[in-house]
């Protein structure tokens, strides 16, 4: 059970990282939940989000990909459905048919592709769905959110009734509007609306030859609104018409709600599932965003973080243009401890900070930002000591803190840990500080816990040096510009160029030299010894690379001579068949001239045939002896290649012998399962999932929907 608390991750600041996922979600549902995620509990769930995560991030570049799952909230609905006697309005049943159908067409289109998508299948799998609500809801409700006229009989009549009505008042009010129009009684804009009733707009002066109710006048007075005698009766039954269908409506709008009622649970899993889509959704954008990849899942402890980059510093970065340094760092049981040194500003905590974010981040679900073949395992787990950690409220110092947070490392450090200590042993007096920190690091070390440490303090490095199974790391710092190089560098220790940086900042070399005093004398050996050690590795590294450098280009030309010899005789070899062959014509021609003069002389028919069948004899005994040669040496080829075939097919029969024998040795070990009718099975290592239709003598009938196959009992395994 993974266990991580709040304070680890705001060290980390996963907030942050889960508030630009939030961002890529597309309801308010998923982007409030997803500032809620958490690193899971469990490893087998986190292996599946991540496979969920990388099969959504493909569908980015399918040409089917997956569909929209946008909606909007139901929890309001879902709240009513739970009080007795409430009724949901139309808007209310249009977004609980929205939730439906889209849940619906996400599982029929997982069901349809699982080939592709095994993990988003299987997730699909678990959720229970039925038609009957949204055919309900469509009987209902049409899709421009009106109550159909067909919703029930009453109101087919009402709404009949309805056009009827309207019909009558359009009529009347045209013919009053025709008569007192001709009698001149009318304003010039002739009608209006009044409260939602027609009116004729009368000059002031004609009001009482005009029958009818006085709905209001104009702001001058000069136009009283009258609705004409003719279309009050009508007017009246309207309004009780109108009545009629809104209670109508609430009585459908309330059996509705009393119908789906019992499928409260069912839509709350669908809204939560569309919930989890959308977060698998802004995990996979957000993944796209870094270039993230999914890692080697390893079941032993290790890390291998390789061209890793810092997720926040990358998209920041990358808004800004600037170039972003990745680190390569690897973790395992034979080098469990790394303790970092070197100057302030060199790169030392944002490494530290970037190994502890990318497990956070993997151990919830989401890709990370390095090589595809980096490797990485699970952690029960992640403690870390990172920044100012002075507590104001406790009234406690930053080195009270400090030594409060180990002593809860203490509690819980063990194999199954990793601990990520920034600036160790700092906040106190050096020599009693470095010597706490010191007996910390054992106190780890002893427990078999993994971790990184930064620290300026020698003794924690001498004692990296010393551990087996410690290492000591160092940030690059180039020597001569005093910049850092943003690298870590594995197996040596880094100096921290206290005076030299001061020189570098203005500070002046007497007063430089009055500190160097002060110090003992084999701590600054020990330094300047670090330091040259580092500037004669840098010098190592800069020869190294030319060299390799060098050795490329060589490489290159010396390919590129090859190939140029290769085409160079490859046109000899074709200059001197096209001069064999050129001489050969010649001959040739020089024969049969001879042949033609002799019998130009002599007119002899019988020796001219003689000596063209002689010639022609002569060239195909020599065709002969050329098909001869090359009938050999293709047979000699043959046989060679033959021979290879075989010792491959040794290879493959001597593979597949070794596979026969682990396969006999699990059956051993393993319990055989007794197979029955309607199992669900696939053949062992296979994919496609069916159901055992019929049993016997030890032969399946396998059902797989589309066709159905008989198979060996022993060659299927059961699906759970």
């Amino acid at each position: 059970m993974t266990q991580i608390n709040q304070r680890t991750l705001e060290d980390l600041e996963f907030p942050v990282v889960l508030q630009q996922i939030a961002d890529c979600c597309i309801t308010d549902s998923g982007a409030n939940r997803a500032l809620r995620l958490k690193p899971y509990r469990n490893s087998n769930k986190i292996q599946r989000e991540l496979y969920r995560v990388k099969e959504f991030t493909g569908s980015f570049d399918s040409d089917t990909p997956i569909p929209n799952h946008g909606f909007d909230s139901i929890d309001k609905e879902l709240q009513l459905l739970g009080i007795e006697n409430s009724s949901i309005e139309i808007g209310g049943f249009r977004r609980i048919l929205s939730v439906c159908e889209t849940t619906g067409e996400l599982l029929h289109y997982f069901k349809k592709n699982e080939e592709f998508y095994e993990y988003l299948s299987l997730q699909a799998t678990k959720v229970k769905y039925t038609k009957l609500i949204a055919d309900e809801i469509h009987s209902i409700i049409d899709r421009y959110g009106f109550i159909r006229d067909d919703a029930s009989s009453d109101l087919a009549i009402i709404r009949r009734k309805l056009i009827h009505v309207k019909g009558q008042i359009s009529a009347t009010f045209s013919r009053a509007l025709a008569t007192y129009s001709q009698a001149g009684y009318l304003d010039e804009i002739r009608e209006s609306v009044v409260e939602n009733r027609r009116v004729l707009a009368v000059t002031a002066m004609y009001r009482k030859k005009v029958r009818g109710a006085v709905l209001g006048t104009s702001k001058t007075g000069s136009i009283v609104y009258i609705e004409p005698q003719e279309t009050l009766e009508y007017a009246t039954e309207l309004s009780h018409l109108l009545y009629e269908e809104d209670q109508e409506v609430k009585r459908i709008l309330k059996a509705l709600t009393e119908y789906i009622r019992p499928y409260a649970s069912l839509l709350k899993s669908y809204q939560k599932y569309l919930i989890k889509v959308d977060i698998l959704y802004a995990k996979a954008k957000y993944a796209v965003s870094i270039q993230a990849n999914l890692p080697i899942i390893r079941e032993d402890k290790e890390i291998y973080f390789k061209d890793a980059y810092h997720p926040l510093l990358l998209s920041s970065n990358n808004k800004q243009k600037k170039k972003t340094y990745p680190q390569t760092i690897r973790l395992n049981k034979e080098t469990r401890i790394i303790v970092i040194s070197g100057p302030n500003a060199g790169g030392k905590s944002i490494t530290l900070k970037t190994i502890g974010l990318l497990q956070v981040m993997l151990q919830s679900g989401i890709l990370i930002p390095v090589d595809p073949l980096s490797e990485m395992s699970f952690f029960k787990h992640i403690l870390t000591d990172i920044g100012d950690n002075q507590s104001i409220e406790n009234h406690l110092s930053t080195y009270s803190y400090r030594l409060k947070k180990m002593n809860q490392f203490l509690r819980r450090c063990d194999e199954n840990t990793l601990f990520l200590i920034d600036e160790f042993g700092t906040g106190s007096d050096p020599e009693l500080g470095g010597a706490l920190a010191e007996v910390f690091l054992e106190v780890f070390y002893e427990r078999q816990a993994y971790g990184i440490i930064t620290t300026h303090y020698s003794n924690l490095k001498i004692l990296a040096s010393e551990l087996p199974h410690a290492i000591n790391a160092n940030m690059l710092f180039d020597n001569k510009s005093l910049r850092p190089l943003y690298k870590l560098h594995l197996g040596e220790a880094g100096s921290s160029f206290t005076f030299e940086v001061a020189q570098k900042n203005g500070i002046p070399y007497s007063l430089i030299n009055r500190a160097k005093k002060k110090v003992e004398r084999d701590k600054i050996r020990y330094d300047r010894s670090i330091a040259n050690l580092q500037r004669e590795r840098h010098d190592l590294r800069k020869t190294s690379q030319n060299l390799k450098t060098q050795q490329e280009k060589a490489a290159k030309e010396s390919k590129d001579l090859a190939e140029r010899n290769l085409r160079i005789q490859e046109k000899l070899e074709s200059y001197q068949e096209l001069y064999d062959a050129n001489q050969k014509l010649l001959s040739l021609g020089k024969r049969f001239d001879k042949i033609a003069e002799d019998y130009f002389y002599n007119k002899r028919k019988k020796q001219l045939q003689e000596e063209l069948l002689k010639l022609v004899l002569l060239e195909n005994s020599k065709r002969e002896r050329v098909a001869l040669k090359k009938k050999r040496k293709q047979e000699q080829i043959e046989k060679k290649i033959e021979k290879e075939v075989e010792k491959k097919i040794e290879v493959i029969r001597q593979e597949k012998k070794e596979k026969a024998k682990k396969l006999k040795t699990q059956e051993k070990t393993q319990p055989k399962v007794t197979l029955k009718l309607g199992d669900k099975v696939r053949i062992i290592n296979g994919t496609a999932v069916g159901t055992i239709d019929i049993l016997e003598k030890g032969k399946a009938t396998v059902n797989y929907g589309m066709f159905t196959t008989k198979i060996d009992v022993n060659e299927l395994e059961k699906v759970r």
